[in-house]
């Protein structure tokens, strides 16, 4: 084998703390989508909401970052997974039932960045026509597929320079996009144009009640709440890619969790405080996909503010986009190193991006682009991304008391017994939030979204049974071979 050859499945380490959390500074926009459908059900409390989504993620992490650094050349949740699971005897069996279940923690990964691309990408072309009474005539489908051969097509290439090409757009997005958003939703504390009494006076609906249909509400809600307020630990991701993993994965973690947490909160706050939920009622009867940052940017600087701060959506989107594409390729990357995906997808250019992958994600999603719907197609892959964070969590109880994983070495360890907190946290996640994601899955969007997002999950059975029947057959062969070269 060729020394390219060698290097054609390895990723590079190439990145510090700094440049991830540059990566994963679009993150707080993730809450674009589910702002309204929140502010409807919740009203203020909504607030809560969004707080508590991201405690939890913090929960989740602390077991997170001490799995990343104990696997620093695995990526992420999907990595460290398929390490933990894999039965110590694995290859001596055709079909082992360990190594599926790490395999399908990473196939459900994937599918909550996957279809992200898609979201955004239908979420632009709307803001798009919104504006621009040129493209107020072409038909929706046809310019959202026309966005998304050229946005998939030119962070592809963006893509293929490298990962630290990705942290350069995001200081790019960073200081274009992220700060003077910051601005417009601090603005209305500035201006006089912010009223507390908007959200103490409407904290819940009148007709809420602590009845089992509306805790089914909560749960589903807190489902949508985690795709966005939980997903900054995609940075782990990147674990095989920092220089110094054991201390760059805890770095970037911290601080992308408090840039989170100020985030999430400041701009649900800004938005019914300024607004008032008469206000961001209407906007969702009216059109739910509109973003209600925009009227508060109104208020705040005029109608010319008002079509910044979308032309600024528009680009943190991209930046968005970006981060679903590297993190949903090394998701399939790092299934294809472990026999979980064909080996096809283990390719990596020269550059180490595995750009087969980042190719088949971008059909995949100019697919999708065909639901319409930018929160159906979030609902479906949210449900993913319950088992995801759970299967996550279980092998951090596992690798806690398994008796050869408890020797690895954990340059960070997560507090004092808390297995028990990962494992409630799980538990949590499987069956509860599942049965709220389907619970708001139906009540809101219909049964499309839970069939598509059970049936993406479900595809990966056969996909892997191909794949461990083409592995055995390699091994076969690899075994006849070496006799006779002998």
């Amino acid at each position: 084998m060729s020394e390219n050859q060698e290097c054609n499945t390895s990723l590079h380490r190439c990145i510090t703390w700094k440049q991830g959390f540059l990566i994963g500074i679009g993150i707080p926009l993730t809450i674009v989508p589910t702002i309204g459908i929140t502010s409807y059900e919740l009203w203020g409390a909504s607030i809560i909401l969004w707080i508590m989504s991201v405690v939890q993620g913090f929960l989740q992490n602390m077991a997170f970052a001490e799995m990343s650094t104990a696997f620093p050349n695995h990526s992420g949740i999907p990595g460290f997974t398929q390490a933990v699971f894999r039965s110590k005897d694995s290859d001596k069996h055709k079909y082992d039932k360990g190594k599926f279940l790490g395999g399908f923690c990473a196939w459900a990964y994937w599918f909550v960045w996957a279809p992200g691309l898609a979201v955004f990408i239908v979420l632009i072309g709307f803001y798009l026509q919104s504006i621009s009474p040129a493209l107020a005539g072409i038909d929706i489908t046809v310019l959202n597929l026309s966005l998304g051969l050229v946005i998939l097509g030119g962070l592809a290439f963006l893509s293929s320079r490298g990962l630290q090409y990705s942290a350069k757009l995001g200081l790019v997005v960073a200081v274009s996009t992220i700060i003077p958003i910051v601005i417009i939703v601090l603005a209305p504390f500035l201006t006089g144009n912010f009223h507390a009494e908007y959200i103490t006076s409407a904290w819940a609906p009148p007709d809420w009640a602590w009845d089992g249909d509306h805790i089914m509400l909560i749960l589903g809600l807190m489902v949508l709440a985690q795709w966005s307020a939980c997903c900054w630990e995609v940075v782990t991701v990147y674990g095989p890619e920092y220089k110094k993993p054991s201390s760059d994965l805890p770095k970037v973690l911290l601080a992308c969790g408090l840039f989170c947490l100020a985030l999430f909160a400041l701009i649900q706050t800004s938005v019914i405080g300024t607004l008032g939920m008469d206000a961001v009622l209407n906007n969702f009867y009216t059109n739910p996909n509109w973003p209600l940052l925009q009227p508060v940017a109104e208020i705040a600087f005029g109608s010319l503010g008002a079509t910044i701060v979308i032309l600024m959506l528009i680009g943190a989107m991209i930046l968005l986009i970006q981060i679903g594409f590297t993190a949903a390729a090394r998701a399939m990357h790092s299934m294809a190193l472990e026999d979980n995906l064909p080996r096809f997808f283990a390719k990596t250019n020269r550059k180490g991006e595995p750009m087969r992958a980042i190719y088949v994600i971008a059909i995949i999603n100019l697919a999708l682009i065909l639901m319409g719907s930018p929160v159906a197609i979030l609902a479906a892959s949210a449900i993913a991304y319950v088992f995801a964070f759970a299967l996550g969590l279980f092998a951090y109880v596992k690798a806690k008391r398994d008796v050869d994983l408890k020797k690895v070495d954990r340059p960070y360890k997560a507090p004092r017994g808390y297995l028990w907190v990962a494992m409630a946290l799980g538990i949590m996640q499987l069956p509860f939030l599942l049965i709220g994601a389907i619970y708001i899955n139906n009540l809101a969007y219909g049964l499309a979204p839970t069939v598509v997002g059970l049936g993406v999950l479900t595809i990966f059975i056969p996909i892997w049974i191909y794949t461990q029947h083409a592995k055995h057959k390699r091994d076969q062969k690899e075994v006849e071979i070496e006799p006779k070269a002998n």
